[in-house]
């Protein structure tokens, strides 16, 4: 258990059974009376988001989570197998869940699962990963325009905006928290 003093921003709460991160937090002491503990958060299964209001006597619950390290294996259908770090045990999650992170997916790549009560939550993929670009249009010669990009696609069909020096075949990394382009690694 928590008590409201212990509030602050990124803490992770239960409330109702279901797990919610403070995402903005604010202490007031009115002249008169107990401290208040305004806080905005977002509930980490369905993503909506709440203001609540605590008094310094109120208790809020701990939510049952578990960070694990685990390996992302290979694709099984409708899901992704990850196995854990240490255990080697399996764990499938689905695609629908995972959403865009799949086109970041590298096989055997170290990855940060959030469980609460069991069941995956949250993926966390390493910040960059390094893929080949598989086609995109050459650049215009003499195209010197600072900031001017163009449509390509990796290996996978993700389709990213990258500047108009990259050429197929050329190796890129991607910042998998946006899915934007970041920087030229190597020349094809």
């Amino acid at each position: 258990m928590f008590s409201a003093s212990d509030l602050r921003k990124g803490l992770k709460i239960q409330i109702d059974g279901d797990p919610w991160v403070i995402t903005d937090f604010d202490f007031c002491k009115p002249g008169k009376g107990t401290a208040l503990y305004r806080c905005k958060m977002k509930n980490m299964i369905t993503g909506n988001t709440m203001d609540k209001t605590y008094r310094s006597v109120d208790k809020i619950e701990k939510p049952d989570l578990e960070e694990r390290e685990m390996y992302y294996s290979y694709p099984d259908g409708e899901f992704f197998v990850f196995s854990d770090a240490e255990t080697y045990e399996e764990m499938r999650i689905s695609k629908e869940f995972l959403g865009k992170k799949i086109y970041f997916l590298i096989e055997d790549s170290l990855c940060q699962v959030l469980l609460f009560n069991g069941l995956a939550i949250d993926v966390s993929l390493p910040t960059f990963i390094e893929k080949e670009i598989a086609e995109t249009e050459p650049g215009a010669r003499g195209d010197t325009a600072t900031n001017v990009t163009k449509p390509a696609k990796i290996d996978n069909g993700y389709e990213i905006q990258v500047p108009i020096f990259i050429n197929t075949g050329d190796i890129v990394k991607i910042d998998t928290r946006t899915g934007d382009y970041a920087e030229r690694v190597s020349k094809a």
